[in-house]
């Protein structure tokens, strides 16, 4: 029995660092999070999402029910509806008309059965994951050069490297644990390894680098061909590891040189200086211990898996691979992404790293029994729900993910979905743009409640474990397909009763006929139905129960009855190919699929910010990690900023062929001219015009089928309603419809950002009517009927209830001091006298926008501390105020302040 104090080990709900959690629940039922020491992904760090995940477990957001068209249900009832629709899709039209789309947030046994059923059941592999979305390019990259979909390294070859170039990768703020252990080593190590960013824009992770190589976006293959070109021409290849381990350098090189020949021409084709290049050359040349870190700013590119094996080249022709401190590194974006490769999630693949080859189908086939083995892919996500729009998919199970704001072409991903006969969502949240679409909502369980393992980008299997009871009636994601397996006729397949027993299945299946760790006498005895596949944890097909519920954080390969070292694979060839050797492959001219022109001049990319984590259904839940960037925005450099017509703070419309977005403003100097960012995470239920995946391109990878979210052509324009405002509410109130609204959760109060083209003729009334009016309430009011200015708020008992403040500019107070008012139980009067001006008076501060999440420091107490207090380093700021002890994402943003005076 585990003590009351006692805390419980599982792991990190968001991105692939795989962070290890020390969980306690108090008797009330709080919930407290800390690191886990032990864990040997994190040693007891986490990031700022990380350490506000007990601020997330609320349940006023949860779908708790079953239901049909908006009706309450039984389970019973909404799992016959499900078998009845895809029953009738597949009599009517075949297993091609039915999909699953799931995610990584599926744990491995989740993931494991929706596999099975699709594929080995339903006789179609329409299974497709939002995996797909953030590194498909590097399982093409790793299967084209390596054989297998296999990460060589571990995390401690970035503390081990003497050089981690981070390529695409803002580690800073999407993987700031792994970021954190690189700081941490140079300080052990005198400033080793150094730190090179190759990514267009400036972001937070160049603070602490060497070198940063803006280069044109798509230019990657470029510089990579260009590196592989100057590695050869400067003696720096590793002949013997060449002949023994690798095939096809010269044609890699050939193709190389055709269009990346010398510095150069690597500098007109990258937009970098000739110095800059030849710098980043010789330092990559003549350190050994290089490893090269890669993410999205590669993998979600229309050529993303060339961009990957230009990157792996490199290492190959080196040897750089395998060892310690060397090595080309992909970091996931999901906590479950590389779990969701090993069961086969992709549409491309079969379980256990199979592939759609004959003797891999009869393996699998002799393996599972079941009657319909899928024998060709499926069709990959974003062609999966083209092949819905045109009436190819009649049913399709939507599982833990949120396409909707998520795909390229969003709004068209939307009307697909509106067209669909049959959608099932299985989901935790019950309002999102996805669910609203759902002909049957199936509650699931989430972070907390579940049970299970992932997989993290080193290869490092953790569980998951349960400190919470189900709520409602929701259930595991497992347990709801294999229901529907029962009631589709193959019970006997999906007789599982616990995540411990489909487990054992899954990691029987990686050994099953699998020789790769076998010594070679014993390989050649297996006979002609035997394979190499680098995916084996056999060791652990027999775990009791009780021994599954203590699995410790284990790396892959486990192979039963051989011993292997798992931490670094291939250092000393074995690869996963024909021959056993490793392929370079030949990489030639690449450039993005659409081209900047007159009417889009601007180059659109996407991505992730500090604090929040895909679509927001989880980390926009706590006001700790809202305050650091509270709206969608676009990034624009200030000289594109005056030609597009919009300054600080305004808002804009960003426009592609695709759609559009209306986002505030934010002007940056070290933003690259001629490209803009916009953020990826908001949706409809927090800001319905600020999906950007409605402006992005469709274009895909035509290997991987990763979109191009980093390259899209837009324009930038003004967008000028009548009127502007925001609205701070205690309770949860239904936001008005207009033009512009972002909803934002703070500490005391919810906030509301709001614009409109209509005009009201009489905001006191339009502000009661949002509010409501009772007796005793107090109001204190400003209006300016020729200026259409107005400034309301409510006082109850002598506290604040709500305020809304309206412009015809978007030049309104700071709503830092405003929402902090919400905490008083009542206002004195120093803050009455102040509360329609909106700004503290004499003896009052404002803290002002939120900084550091971790503890709270908002920018105004940082630079004041700063100024009064003369605090001139982040130690300094940290020892006094705390910020930046914790994850250390603020700490580039605190050197900032700091050069700022």
């Amino acid at each position: 029995m585990r003590g009351a104090d006692e805390a419980i080990r599982t792991t990190c709900p968001y991105c692939g660092v795989g962070c290890g959690i020390k969980v306690t629940v108090d008797p009330d039922g709080g919930v407290r999070v800390a690191g886990d020491e032990q864990h040997p992904a994190n040693y007891g760090r986490l990031c700022s999402k990380g350490a506000a995940l007990g601020e997330t477990l609320s349940l006023e957001d949860r779908l708790l029910y079953p239901e049909i068209a908006g009706r309450r249900v039984s389970w019973d009832e909404a799992l016959d509806a499900v078998v009845a629709g895809f029953r009738q899709a597949l009599a009517e039209h075949g297993p091609e008309a039915v999909a699953f789309y799931v995610s990584g947030q599926l744990l491995t046994e989740d993931y494991y059965v929706a596999n099975k059923l699709m594929k080995g059941c339903l006789g179609g592999a329409n299974i497709d994951t939002n995996s797909r979305l953030c590194m498909a390019s590097s399982v093409a990259g790793h299967k084209r050069a390596f054989g297998s979909d296999t990460v060589p390294g571990c995390y401690e070859d970035l503390e081990e490297a003497d050089l981690v170039v981070l390529v695409g990768s803002n580690l800073a703020w999407c993987h700031p644990v792994l970021y954190q252990r690189i700081l941490a080593a140079r300080e052990r190590r005198a400033g080793q390894p150094k730190l090179v960013v190759i990514d267009p824009r400036r972001t937070a992770t160049c603070d602490a680098a060497e070198t940063h190589l803006p280069l044109k976006p798509g230019s990657d293959t470029a510089l990579f061909n260009g590196l592989l070109v100057h590695l050869y021409q400067q003696d720096r290849l590793d002949p013997e590891f060449l002949e023994r381990h690798v095939a096809g350098f010269w044609p890699a090189y050939r193709a190389a040189k055709e269009v990346a020949p010398n510095v150069p021409t690597v500098a007109t084709r990258t937009g970098l200086p000739t110095s800059d290049v030849a710098e980043f050359y010789g330092l990559w040349g003549r350190t050994r211990k290089v490893v090269t870190v890669y993410s999205q700013g590669v993998n979600q590119s229309a050529h993303g898996s060339d961009k990957v094996n230009a990157i792996i080249n490199c290492h190959l022709a080196t040897g750089r691979i395998g060892q310690p401190g060397m090595g080309p590194f992909s970091v996931t974006g999901q906590p479950n992404a590389m779990g969701g490769r090993e069961v086969g999630g992709l549409a491309n693949q079969l379980a256990a790293h199979m592939d759609f080859a004959p003797e891999h189908i009869e393996r699998l086939r002799r393996f599972w029994q079941t009657p319909a083995i899928a024998e060709q892919p499926g069709l990959k996500a974003v062609e999966l729900f083209q092949a819905v729009a045109d009436g190819k998919i009649r049913a399709i199970w939507i599982m833990g993910t949120n396409p909707v704001v998520s795909l390229p072409d969003a709004d068209a991903a939307r009307a697909t979905l509106q067209r669909c006969p049959l959608v099932v969502v299985s989901d935790a949240v019950a309002d999102t743009d996805t669910v609203r679409l759902a002909h049957i909502k199936l509650p699931a369980l989430t972070w907390g409640e579940k049970d299970g393992t992932v997989t993290n980008s080193e290869r490092r299997i953790s569980r998951q474990r349960t400190f919470l009871p189900p709520p409602g009636e929701a259930k595991p994601d497992w347990w709801a397909m294999t229901q529907v397996a029962r009631r589709l006729g193959f019970g006997a397949l999906f007789p599982f009763e616990s995540p411990a027993a489909i487990f054992r299945e899954h990691a029987a299946l990686s050994g099953f006929e699998n020789s790769a760790y076998l010594p070679r006498p014993l390989e050649e005895g297996r006979g002609e139905g035997n394979s190499r596949r680098t995916f084996d944890i056999a060791a652990l097909a027999d775990l009791a129960d009780t021994d599954y519920d203590a699995l410790q954080p284990m790396q892959w390969p486990m192979p039963h009855g051989a011993t292997v070292d798992a931490a670094r694979l291939f250092g000393a060839g074995g690869f996963f190919t024909a021959d056993g050797k490793a392929r370079c492959i030949a990489v030639g001219e690449r450039a993005p699929a659409h081209a900047v022109d007159d009417s889009f001049p601007l180059v659109l990319n996407s991505g992730r910010i500090r604090d929040q984590w895909h679509t927001m259904t989880r980390t926009g839940k706590t006001a700790r990690l809202t305050g650091h960037i509270p709206e969608p925005y676009v990034e624009i450099h200030p000289v594109d900023a005056l030609a597009s017509g919009v300054s600080e703070n305004m808002l804009a419309r960003v426009h592609s062929r695709w759609g559009e977005v209306i986002v505030r403003v934010r002007t940056n100097p070290e933003q690259q001219p001629g490209s803009v960012f916009t953020p990826m995470h908001w949706g409809s239920p927090l800001a319905p015009r600020g999906r950007v995946n409605a402006v992005v391109n469709p274009v895909v990878d035509p290997l991987s089928g990763q979109p191009e979210s980093k390259h899209t052509p837009v324009r930038v324009q003004a967008y000028r309603p009548r009127w502007h405002g925001f609205l701070l509410s205690r309770a949860t109130i239904d936001p008005p419809t207009v033009e512009y609204r972002v909803s934002v959760r703070d500490r005391e109060c919810w906030r509301y950002e709001l614009a409109g083209e209509t005009a009201a003729e009489d905001w006191p009334a339009r502000a009661r009517g949002l509010l409501g009016d009772q007796p005793g309430w107090e109001w204190l009011e400003f209006a300016d009927v020729c200026t259409g200015r107005y400034r309301g708020a409510v006082l109850v008992g002598g506290r604040l209830e709500a305020c809304l403040f309206v412009a015809p500019t978007h030049e309104l107070p700071p709503r830092g001091w405003l929402a902090g008012l919400f905490a008083a139980p009542e206002l004195g009067s120093a803050e009455r006298a102040s509360l329609l001006a909106g700004r503290p008076g004499g003896g009052q501060r404002d803290g002002g926008r939120i900084v550091c999440a971790c503890f709270g420091v908002g920018l105004n107490t940082l630079t004041a501390a700063i100024r009064e207090r003369g605090l001139a380093t982040p130690e300094a700021i940290g020892a006094t105020l705390k910020a930046g002890t914790n994850c250390g994402s603020c700490v580039p943003e605190l050197r900032q302040l700091i050069a700022q005076g």
